[in-house]
Order: structure tokens, then C-alpha cells, then sequence
């Protein structure tokens, strides 16, 4: 049985009660979230086409930048878990992260060979690394079971609000500077700087050991036995084989682009046509997870995925495509985005939620740091067209496999 480390009775949702509101620190979180996204994807947003036009870098080495990009954050997320469970402090513990990720933007303003971009890009993705997992278990602790998928699509809504205002900073900036590479990193900087002294000054210092148990009596201690629990390990080796099969956005934006035609300095509106799909989808298919089930919407939402891979292969109209692929990868990201931190946060105890949710996070990151590594060589083997159409199959033949092995996930989850 998983009874009160696992769900407080007193936090459950009862059945035909009014909605509770979103609590204040979802609220908080998400604006920080927001203007750090506004930093970051400014600069994600000019990072391919800045490495491969300007740079000259082939796709075997932009797909090590990529896979460094999406993956180096695994190395740390653990350990930021470990960290905010360990301390019972998640707060600080994401103030380092955010904090690292702006010093990092100061060292990319200085950054001109690839080997300092590459240096630069770790450096943030460490800080996002141990950011993510502390503030996820911050908004896993502060809602009612029954309505953790509203809470993380409030939050991916406001994360993707800014992760919208970036890329546009970012074109606004190159459409009136055309080699305004270096605006652009300034601007990031600056909004890195407000994203720190939010998360400092405004977001409380929440306790999930101690408030997950009532009365005077001790927090609980931390213990790793805790976090190996069965029904996690399953989650974790579904995530990780979709996550080898989930192929970078920078990827497909360069088919697209290299099919398509478009100029380049329309380059970062691909992310935003993604993240205005993301942003408002995020919270009804976080509604759609907590009535249908987090674990089936996650794996299901992958099937989005397989959509956008045929888009950014097939023969047809290039805008046509460009358009599905940005709709279908915005379905994808709200299907998956914060409804695995959602379903990992319920399937350990509360007192080692974060590392719980670390833990997923990291296979998740891992197998998409593979993935970007072997698509870059396969790109360069086959061509664009070729490696999407079988990494699409591949894909599409893994989902109903892992589909049957998360139904009882949902199911434990009801029980518990």
C-alpha cells in the first residue's frame, strides 16, 4: 500500500467538489518559468541555423550540440532532486539552478568558437538540470492529487508564454539586425536576470517532507529504497525507449527549412507556430490527463509525434507541412511536458518526490541525447526525408507496445 507519504487524505480532491483555485506558488513558479523561457529560447531559436550557416558546422556536429543541449541535463537532475529532498528546501535548490543558467548567459556573449558555445550551451543545461526537478516537485506538493494535471499545464502555459515571447524577440531583433547574433544574447541576459531575483524574492520556501506529515511528528528521512519503486522503473523504460525515438525540433525545423524554401530569418518563427500550439493545448490536455489517465495521455501523445515526422517528410505543399508539423509537435508537447512529471510525482512517496521526478526526467533526457547523436549521423547517411520516415515507423510500431505497459500504471495510480 502507498498511503500517507504518497498522498496526504486531507490534500485528495472529493468527488463532485468544487475545483479548487491553482494554488499561488503554481502561479509564481510559471512567471518565473516564463521570463527564464524568454531568456533561453531566444537563444534556442537562432542556435541551429547559427551553428550550421554561420558556423559551418555539419549535422554530425550539430546533432552533438543538440544532443548535449537535450541531454547534458541529465547528468544533474538527479542530484538537484537528491538535493531538494535532502534539505527539504526545493526553493534554493532551483535558485542555483536559475542562477547558473544566467551566468551562463554571460559567458555565451563571450563565446565565438564552438568550442565556447559548446561549454556555454553545458553550463545552462546544468542549470536547468538541477532547476526542473525541485520546482516540479514545488507544484506536485501544493495541489490535490486529482487536479495535478490542471496544475502543470497552468504552469507549461505560462513556461510556453514565454517560450512564444523569445523566438519572437529573437526575429524582431535579426529582422531589424540582420547579424544581430549578439543582441539577441544580450536581451536573454537580461531576462535571466529578472527570472533569479523572482524566484528569490517572491516564491515561498515550501517543506514537502515536513508538510507531508501531520501533527508535530518528524519529517521523514530521505532514503533511495524509496524511489525504486516498480512502478516507476516501468515508466522509466517506456519514457526511455519513446524518448531514443523522439527526434530533436532543430532537426525537424532544418527539414522543413531545407524542403520548404522559406528564408532564413524566418528561422525562429517555427518555434513560435510550435509554442502558441503548446500554449493552448498545455492545459486542456492536462485536464484530458487527470480524466483519461496521465500515463495513456502520455504515451498517446506521441502518436503527434509520428504526425510531425510525415510532415517534415513527406512530398507535399512545403507550407502546408510546416504548419502540421508546428500544430502536431504543440499536441505532443502538451501531451508529455509536464504530464510525466505529473505521473512520476504520484508513483513514489512525497518525501522523495523531486527525486522521484528527477529520476524520470533523466531517462527522458538521456534517451533524447542518444537520439540526437544517432539522427545526426543518420541525417548525414540518408538524407532529411529518408531518417525521419524510419525513425517515424520505428515509432509508431513502439506506442501501442508501450501503451499496454502503462495501463496499469493509471490503474495503481486510482487505488493508491
Amino acid at each position: 500500500m502507498y498511503l500517507s507519504l504518497t498522498d496526504r487524505p486531507e490534500r485528495t480532491a472529493v468527488p463532485g467538489a468544487r475545483r479548487p483555485r491553482v494554488p499561488r506558488v503554481v502561479w509564481l513558479l510559471g512567471l518565473v518559468s516564463l521570463v527564464t523561457d524568454v531568456s533561453s529560447e531566444a537563444v534556442t531559436a537562432i542556435l541551429p541555423l547559427y551553428l550550421t550557416a554561420v558556423l559551418g558546422l555539419s549535422t554530425i556536429a550539430y546533432g552533438v550540440v543538440d544532443g548535449l543541449y537535450q541531454g547534458v541535463s541529465a547528468l544533474v537532475r538527479i542530484a538537484g532532486g537528491w538535493a531538494a529532498d535532502r534539505s527539504d528546501h526545493p526553493k534554493w535548490v532551483a535558485f542555483v539552478g536559475y542562477g547558473l543558467s544566467c551566468v551562463a548567459r554571460v559567458g555565451l556573449l563571450f563565446a565565438t568558437g564552438v568550442g565556447a558555445v559548446t561549454a556555454v550551451v553545458t553550463a545552462d543545461r546544468i542549470g536547468k538540470g538541477v532547476r526542473t526537478a525541485p520546482r516540479d516537485a514545488m507544484i506536485a506538493a501544493s495541489v490535490p492529487t486529482d487536479h495535478l494535471g490542471r496544475a502543470f499545464g497552468v504552469h507549461r502555459t505560462l513556461d510556453t508564454i514565454g517560450a512564444v515571447i523569445g523566438p519572437l524577440l529573437a526575429f524582431a531583433i535579426l529582422w531589424a539586425i540582420p547579424d544581430g547574433y549578439v543582441t539577441v544574447m544580450v536581451a536573454s541576459l537580461a531576462f535571466a536576470v529578472i527570472g533569479v531575483a523572482m524566484i528569490g524574492l517572491l516564491v515561498p520556501d515550501q517543506r514537502p517532507r515536513r508538510e507531508a506529515v501531520a501533527g508535530p511528528a518528524p519529517a521523514p528521512s530521505f532514503s533511495w529504497s524509496q524511489v525504486a519503486d516498480p512502478r516507476l522503473v516501468r515508466l522509466l523504460v517506456v519514457v526511455g525507449v519513446l524518448g531514443i525515438l523522439t527526434v530533436g525540433d532543430g532537426f525537424l525545423y532544418l527539414a522543413l527549412l531545407d524542403r520548404s524554401g522559406f528564408a532564413a530569418q524566418w528561422f525562429p518563427m517555427l518555434y513560435v507556430g510550435t509554442n502558441i500550439a503548446f500554449l493552448a493545448l498545455a492545459v486542456p490536455m492536462g485536464r484530458l490527463a487527470d480524466r483519461f489517465g496521465r500515463a495513456r495521455v502520455l504515451v498517446l501523445g506521441h502518436v503527434a509525434l509520428v504526425g510531425a515526422y510525415a510532415c517534415g517528410a513527406s512530398p507535399g505543399s512545403g507550407w502546408i507541412a510546416t504548419i502540421g508539423a508546428l500544430l502536431l509537435l504543440g499536441v505532443f508537447y502538451a501531451s508529455t511536458d509536464g504530464v510525466i512529471a505529473a505521473v512520476a510525482g504520484r508513483l513514489v512517496p512525497a518525501g522523495v518526490r523531486a527525486s522521484g521526478i528527477a529520476t524520470a526526467q533523466t531517462v527522458v533526457a538521456l534517451a533524447r541525447l542518444a537520439s540526437s547523436l544517432a539522427f545526426g549521423v543518420l541525417w548525414f547517411a540518408v538524407g532529411p526525408q529518408q531518417a525521419l520516415v524510419l525513425v517515424g515507423v520505428l515509432l509508431a510500431v513502439a506506442i501501442p507496445v508501450a501503451l499496454s505497459q502503462v495501463v496499469a500504471l493509471d490503474r495503481s495510480a486510482e487505488v493508491a
